[in-house]
């Protein structure tokens, strides 16, 4: 063997949680096949939720056996940068969509807007993530630099907090404004602002996903300044979120609503 060479011992991995996992990948199309074409809904409801549900916990129970087990090599960072420049890819194909309509009807755009959307809530829920990643910057701090995990803990749960107040604001909105007619079929608006603010909210929803999982590791002692990676990856992937809301409200709320 060469000076220098690195020798890696032989290392197989055994795990029982991918056999789930890939059980649910197969159900969640079989539902849609089952409730759209064949119009069997209770089935295909049914078939999807188990789909679903294997998928979390085979994916919760894999990533547990990791952090139990394995040492962290720190790729998460990386991984999870490629994945928010497949959601950027997915997040400009609505802008341009949204774009295209505003400028191909704006001679009647003005007529489709609702008096019940306003900048105040927008400015409202923007105020909220703002908080929110100040927060999951602070805990990422604890955990990385001061090595404290209770606290890491508090600033991850206080970020869910904002986050979960953020969904249930947006939610509210949705529900008052389609009550004034504005709905998701109404107009071309109507389409794009839901299109637009939904996408973005099931990206909240996930991230609120991630940081419960954050939380659990951390208050089980499986994440700590030794493994800091899940709460990079959570605190990068939370900060995606903000931002990408600055350009969701700046074209739902500001170009949607502007008399041009």
């Amino acid at each position: 063997m060469a000076q220098g060479a690195i020798h890696h011992e032989p290392h197989h991995e055994v795990s029982v949680w991918p056999l789930p996992i890939g059980i649910g990948v197969l159900l969640i199309p079989l539902s849609f096949t089952m409730f759209f074409h064949y119009g069997w809904q209770l089935p295909g409801l049914v078939i999807g939720g188990v789909g679903l549900a294997l998928i979390l916990v085979g994916a919760a129970g894999w990533a547990n056996e990791h952090f139990a087990t394995e040492k962290d090599a720190g790729f998460g960072w990386i991984g999870i940068l490629s994945f928010i420049i497949s959601e950027v890819v997915i997040f400009g194909t609505i802008f341009s969509a949204f774009w295209t309509a505003r400028i191909a009807h704006a001679d009647k755009w003005s007529a489709w807007v609702p008096e019940g959307i306003t900048l105040g809530m927008a400015g409202i829920l923007t105020l909220i993530l703002w908080a929110s990643s100040f927060t999951i910057f602070k805990a990422e701090t604890a955990l990385e630099e001061e090595g404290d995990t209770g606290k890491a803990l508090t600033w991850v749960f206080i970020t869910f907090a904002l986050g979960v107040a953020f969904v249930i604001l947006h939610m509210r909105e949705w529900m008052h404004l389609w009550s004034e007619g504005f709905t998701l079929s109404a107009h071309m608006y109507g389409t794009g602002f839901y299109a637009l603010t939904g996408l973005h909210t099931s990206h909240v929803i996930v991230g609120l996903i991630t940081q419960v999982y954050a939380m659990w590791l951390l208050a089980t002692g499986r994440m700590n300044k030794d493994k800091p990676t899940m709460l990079r990856a959570t605190s990068a992937y939370w900060h995606f979120v903000d931002v990408m809301w600055m350009l969701v409200a700046g074209t739902a709320y500001l170009v949607g609503t502007a008399a041009l």
